[in-house]
């Protein structure tokens, strides 16, 4: 990325510089800026580096000594830091107290510490460098900064050759005067998170300095950007889908608005009627008029889940319940192929038998332990016990037993070991507080997650008490936008310019709202206005390979290794396990549009690791993603993940089956045509 410099400016010029820059440094110990000017700047979406030299500002103020003028350099940062700044950027030569107060700073608010060496004189020799960039990092440095007065190649030669052994994305290192003016753009060819030009018409902060507008066209060349109106998220069809079957089995008529059809919304609202519910949509707005559920309370043969594995899961317990006649469940599309892993083993435990046809039995259903697949019989009824079953399967049918097992007579227990996907269960638990069921949970854990202050990563059990003779009470709220769809418009924005969106909750229990997190653990820019429920913004930072336990978030898989991609350095995402029997064989289909697309990856011992490059690098190098044919594997997240690779890809990238985003998002690609290119 580009870094403007910006000095000598008043506050008003600053915020008007700002609405142009890709991203800044702010020189305030040049640019006379009070307390509260610095902090209303640093608030910025746009990514800011805050630097104040303490030399600069004794030369500024003769009365000042260096203890003074460090007390006000700190005083300046430390603001800057608080208010948001993305960077801040401390000399190697600024006085020690002041240094590890900075510093301190910006491990608490996340800003991210360079310690920088500038010698205009020359270039020190090679040993003089290296010696340089491990002071740096002994005194706290996540970024190194080595610039130094170049006057023949060689110079040049060996302060760039500090990027051989530096680890991608923590090196800025480049020459300056005329000699080495090139290496200000081939520092990002090396792995540079980004570089420095100047205010375009104005004297450059130091020598070789390219205006902006001029480095732009260098290294973006023709390359487009994309940006757009705030855009508002459909609704969440996991607790679309939740809400729906809940409201179908309470009495009288519940009202859900800020619904959003969907393949998998449509399937739930037909299986509500085939409860008996009575639906009625108006706009947005669902008015559901339930049966007053109850054991027994219904003569059930057959119900269709269309293509959605947690329909079908919910639907084999709660059919226990409901009828007292065997009930077949049947799908369609991709739902035919997806074995219902674990659903047979855990139905056994409630006395509820499964089999996959007339002529198949056993706990999995299968003829000659061929895994189960729909259409499955379900014979109950289902009985209140207490049961401990392995939640490696996931969470789907542990949701339908919440579901069910309030309606039994007596209690139930159900301790889950080694629980996935956690969040969809709270979802779960979160939808039938609204309709008036009670759940209680404790989550449980070794030392790890005692230490984490409750991490979901590090939960090792969770134990559900339920409560039986519960009824469902009619409710009227608003359903949840989709973070799962919010997801590829954020990474999109996050790597290929601007993106805002609308209708989301930051405080909802939606697994995927995990995305935050590793859209922030990989350095972009976020911000959001107005409360949980207001304005999300993202747009283009540096960024740098993250980390991730995707376990609990596997939908996020797709949109997340295309986000690696353009992450300086080896990013980790670990559940692929979780991957294998999702819409497609997830795992495999993500290994193979990387590789296609020239991306190095691979999976070993349930992780996923990608190499990953900036778009800064991509472009200059020559390695954009490979355009061409690809397959969705008529999988909706993969689907979604293509298109979103394709802004970065050489040429367009085309998609075989673009119709499967209707099983969760139909109007996808409408929406994202909607991210229009502003350069």
């Amino acid at each position: 990325m580009i870094c403007t410099v910006i000095q000598n400016k008043t506050f008003d010029e600053i915020q008007t510089i700002l609405e142009h820059c890709e991203m800044a440094e702010i020189r305030l110990d040049r640019c006379p800026l009070s307390e509260p000017e610095i902090r209303s700047c640093f608030s910025s979406d746009v990514p800011l580096t805050a630097t104040c030299r303490v030399s600069e500002v004794m030369a500024a103020d003769l009365s000042l000594n260096e203890i003074a003028a460090s007390m006000v350099c700190e005083k300046r940062l430390v603001a800057a830091i608080e208010a948001g700044a993305k960077y801040v950027d401390i000399e190697l030569d600024a006085p020690r107290s002041m240094s590890k107060r900075v510093r301190r700073a910006a491990m608490e608010c996340g800003t991210v510490f360079i310690r920088s060496y500038h010698n205009f004189e020359g270039t020190d020799s090679m040993q003089a460098l290296v010696s340089v960039a491990d002071r740096c990092v002994r005194e706290g440095a996540q970024v190194i900064k080595i610039v130094t007065m170049a006057s023949c190649p060689a110079d040049v030669n060996r302060v760039m050759s500090l990027y051989d052994d530096a680890e991608p994305g923590t090196l800025i290192a480049f020459c300056m005067g005329n000699e080495g003016r090139e290496s200000r753009i081939d520092c990002l060819k090396k792995g540079s998170p980004y570089t420095y030009a100047s205010l375009p018409g104005e004297v450059p902060a130091a020598p070789g300095q390219y205006p902006a507008d001029e480095m732009g066209a260098e290294v973006y060349g023709g390359f487009r950007f994309v940006d757009g109106d705030a855009m508002r998220m459909p609704s969440s069809k996991s607790f679309a889908q939740r809400a729906i079957i809940a409201a179908a089995l309470a009495p009288g008529k519940s009202r859900l608005t800020g619904y959003t059809p969907c393949g998998d919304n449509v399937s739930a609202l037909k299986v509500a009627e085939a409860l008996g519910a009575r639906v009625a949509a108006d706009g947005d707005s669902l008015e559901i008029e339930g049966v007053a559920a109850a054991p027994g309370c219904l003569n059930l043969s057959g119900i269709d889940v269309g293509e959605s594995g947690l329909l079908a899961r919910i639907v084999f317990p709660l059919s226990a319940v409901l009828s007292d006649t065997p009930v077949t469940v049947s799908g369609s599309g991709t739902l035919a192929c997806r074995p219902m892993s674990g659903v047979g083993e855990i139905l056994e435990k409630f006395s509820v038998s499964v089999s996959g046809c007339a002529e198949q039995t056993g706990g999995s259903g299968g003829m000659s332990g061929e895994p189960l697949t729909v259409p499955v019989t379900v014979k109950g009824p289902l009985k209140a016990c207490r049961a401990e079953i392995s939640g490696l399967h996931g969470s789907q049918t542990v949701s339908g037993l919440l579901m069910s097992l309030p309606l039994l007579e007596k209690d139930s227990r159900l301790t889950v070991h080694e629980p996935r996907s956690i969040p969809y269960m709270y979802m779960t638990l979160d939808v039938l507080k609204k309709f008036g069921i009670r759940v209680s949970s404790e989550m449980l854990g070794g030392q790890d997650f005692i230490d984490s202050g409750g991490d979901w990563s590090y939960c090792t059990d969770i134990e559900f008490r339920i409560r039986g003779m519960q009824k469902y009470r009619p409710a009227e709220f608003p359903l949840e936008a989709d973070w799962s769809s919010a997801a590829n418009f954020l990474v999109a924005g996050a790597v290929f310019g601007r993106a805002r969106l609308s209708g989301l909750d930051t405080t909802s229990v939606q697994a995927d709202l995990s995305i935050m997190d590793i859209l922030m653990d990989a350095g972009a820019s976020l911000s959001q206005t107005d409360g949980d429920r207001g304005e999300i913004t993202v747009q283009r930072a540096p960024l740098n390979a993250f980390d991730a336990d995707l376990n609990n978030c596997p939908d996020l898989f797709p949109i997340a290794s295309v986000l690696s991609a353009f992450c300086q350095g080896r990013s980790s995402l670990r559940g692929t396990g979780r991957l294998v029997h999702k819409e497609s064989d997830r795992a495999a289909a993500i290994l193979a549009m990387l590789e296609k697309m020239g991306v190095s990856a691979r999976i070993a011992d349930d992780v996923l690791y990608v190499d990953g490059q900036s778009l800064s690098m991509r472009i200059l190098t020559g390695s954009l993603l490979k355009g061409g044919d690809y397959s969705s594997f008529h999988d909706h997240r993969m689907a979604m993940a293509l298109a979103v690779a394709g802004l970065g890809a050489d040429s367009p990238v085309n998609i075989d089956d673009r119709e499967c985003v209707a099983k969760s998002f139909p109007a996808f690609f409408e929406m994202f045509g909607k991210l229009r290119y502003n350069g």
